[in-house]
C-alpha cells in the first residue's frame, strides 16, 4: 500500500488515466511503474475495485463473484459474459470437455509444429472450415493471437494497412507488428475509404469487425467491399462477436450480406458464442498454407488445450444441430432492445447482441455500477483505454440464456439507476 500523501495526490482519480503513464520522467524504469501505481490506489478507491473481481460460478445469466471489497456477491443476472448461445456451461460441451481431459490429459504441452498438434485440433479445424464454407481453417490460442498472427502473417514493411477507427487492439497491434503502413478511416465511413485507398500503390489491406465490440453495430460491409474491390485492395474480417450468431446459418455478417466469396481472409473467435477460448482463420487453402509458416502468434505458442477444443467442437455441433438456440438469441436481443428504447436509454447504433448503454461520463460510471450491482446486475463500466475519453459506457452482453423476466428487470433497473445518477435519457 502506498503513503496516503502520494494517493491523495491523484484526487480525483478520473482527472488521469492510462495514457499519463505510458512515458514517464526518469533514468529508471520503475519511475513510470511507481508513478502509475500511486494514481492506480485513487483510482481503486475510487471505483476500479469492480474490476478483475473473481467468479465463482460458470459465467452464466445467474453468477456468483467474490468481490474485491471482501463480500461473496450470489445470484446476480450476468450482462457482462460474452455467452451469446449458453455454450459456455451447456452441459453437452461439459461433458465432452471431461471426456478429452480423460484422455489427453490438461494441455497441448507443445507448439503445433513439433509436439502440439493432436487431433481433435484437426477435427475442429475441419468443422470450422466446413461450416464456413472454406477450403481450411487453422487455430490459435486466443482470439488476440489469430489477429496478431494472421496480420503480421501476411503483410509487411512496404505494405498498406486500411483500419477503421473503432478496430480492436489485436488489430491494431497486428498491423503495428507487421511493420505496414497503417492508415485509419472514419468508422463505417466507406467514402473516407475510397478517399484513402486512393493513390495508394502496392499491397493493400483492408480490415473491418463483423459486429464492433464496443458500439454492437454491423460493418457496412457492401460498401466497403465494393470500394476495396474498385482500389485492388484485399480484405479481410473479424467475425469475433458475429460467428456462430449473424447470418442466415450462423457464419457471420459476411453471410448476413451474402458477401463471404468476396472476403478474402475470415477471422473469428471461440471464446464468445461457443464458450471457449481460442481464435481460427478460414480461407482457401493456401493461405492456411502459408499462415501456418509466418503466424508467428501461432508458430511459436502452445497449442489450444485438447479439452478446450472437445468443448468448442461439441459446441459448434450442437449449435448446427439447434439452430432455434440462435433465433431465441435475436428474439431476447429484439425484446431487450425494445424495452431499452421505450425506456429512453441511449444504446447507440446497436443492432445485436452487443448493446452499449451510452453514459458519456467517466466519473459517474463507476457509481452506477455499483448501484446496478446493489440491485443484483452485474454489467462492467468500460472505459478509457478501451473506448475514447468521455465516451464511458456500459457493454451490455445478451444472451439466449436470459429470460424474459430477466431482461424486464435489467431495463426497468438500468432506466431508473441512470435517472438517478442523473444520467438523462432520450
Amino acid at each position: 500500500m502506498l503513503p496516503e500523501t502520494a494517493v491523495s495526490a491523484f484526487h480525483p482519480f478520473t482527472n488521469y488515466d492510462f495514457s499519463n503513464f505510458y512515458f514517464g520522467s526518469g533514468d529508471d524504469v520503475y519511475d513510470t511503474i511507481h508513478t502509475y501505481n500511486q494514481w492506480f490506489e485513487a483510482a481503486y478507491t475510487g471505483g476500479y475495485h469492480i474490476y478483475r473481481e473473481p467468479l465463482t460460478t460458470a459465467p452464466g445469466a445467474i453468477i456468483s463473484i467474490h468481490s474485491n471489497q471482501g463480500k461473496r456477491l450470489d445470484g446476480l443476472l450476468n450482462f457482462s459474459s460474452y455467452n451469446y448461445l449458453g455454450m459456455a456451461n451447456a452441459p453437452v460441451v461439459k461433458e465432452a470437455a471431461i471426456r478429452a481431459i480423460n484422455q489427453y490429459g490438461l494441455g497441448a504441452s507443445g507448439g503445433p509444429n513439433l509436439s502440439g498438434m493432436f487431433d481433435i485440433h484437426r477435427e475442429l479445424e475441419a468443422a470450422v472450415a466446413a461450416f464456413k464454407k472454406k477450403e481450411a481453417c487453422t487455430t490459435f490460442n486466443s482470439g488476440y493471437a489469430a489477429n496478431l498472427g494472421i496480420i503480421s502473417g501476411i503483410m509487411r514493411s512496404g505494405d498498406t494497412i486500411f483500419l477503421d477507427q473503432y478496430s480492436h487492439a489485436s488489430i491494431i497491434d497486428g498491423a503495428i507488428l507487421s511493420k505496414a503502413k497503417t492508415i485509419f478511416f472514419r468508422h463505417n465511413n466507406a467514402a473516407d475509404l475510397d478517399r484513402k485507398l486512393a493513390g495508394v500503390t502496392g499491397r493493400k489491406l483492408v480490415i473491418v469487425e463483423g459486429v464492433y465490440s464496443m458500439d454492437g453495430d454491423f460493418c457496412k460491409l457492401p460498401e466497403i467491399v465494393d470500394v476495396s474491390k474498385k482500389h485492388g485492395a484485399r480484405i479481410m474480417i473479424d467475425e469475433a462477436h458475429s460467428a456462430f450468431v449473424c447470418g442466415e446459418n450462423g457464419r457471420g455478417v459476411a453471410e448476413h450480406f451474402g458477401l463471404e466469396d468476396a472476403v478474402d481472409f475470415h477471422m473469428g473467435t471461440f471464446s464468445k458464442a461457443l464458450g471457449g477460448i481460442g481464435g481460427y482463420a478460414c480461407g482457401d487453402r493456401g493461405f492456411i498454407q502459408y499462415l501456418e509458416a509466418y503466424a508467428r502468434s501461432r508458430f511459436f505458442s502452445c497449442t489450444l488445450p485438447p479439452a478446450v477444443s472437445a468443448g468448442v467442437l461439441a459446441a459448434l455441433n450442437h449449435i448446427e444441430a439447434n439452430p432455434e438456440i440462435r433465433l431465441h438469441l435475436w428474439r431476447n436481443v429484439a425484446y431487450l432492445q425494445k424495452l431499452l428504447q421505450e425506456a429512453g436509454i441511449d444504446t447507440g447504433q446497436s443492432n445485436s447482441q452487443v448493446m452499449p448503454v451510452m453514459v458519456y461520463d467517466d466519473a459517474k460510471v463507476f457509481g452506477i455500477a455499483q448501484n446496478l450491482r446493489d440491485q443484483g446486475i452485474f454489467l462492467q463500466p468500460v472505459t478509457y483505454p478501451a473506448v475514447s475519453k468521455g465516451k464511458a459506457r456500459f457493454r451490455l452482453s445478451v444472451s439466449a440464456a436470459h429470460t424474459i423476466d430477466q431482461l424486464e428487470y435489467a431495463a426497468q433497473t438500468i432506466a431508473g439507476v441512470l435517472k438517478e445518477a442523473g444520467i438523462p435519457c432520450k
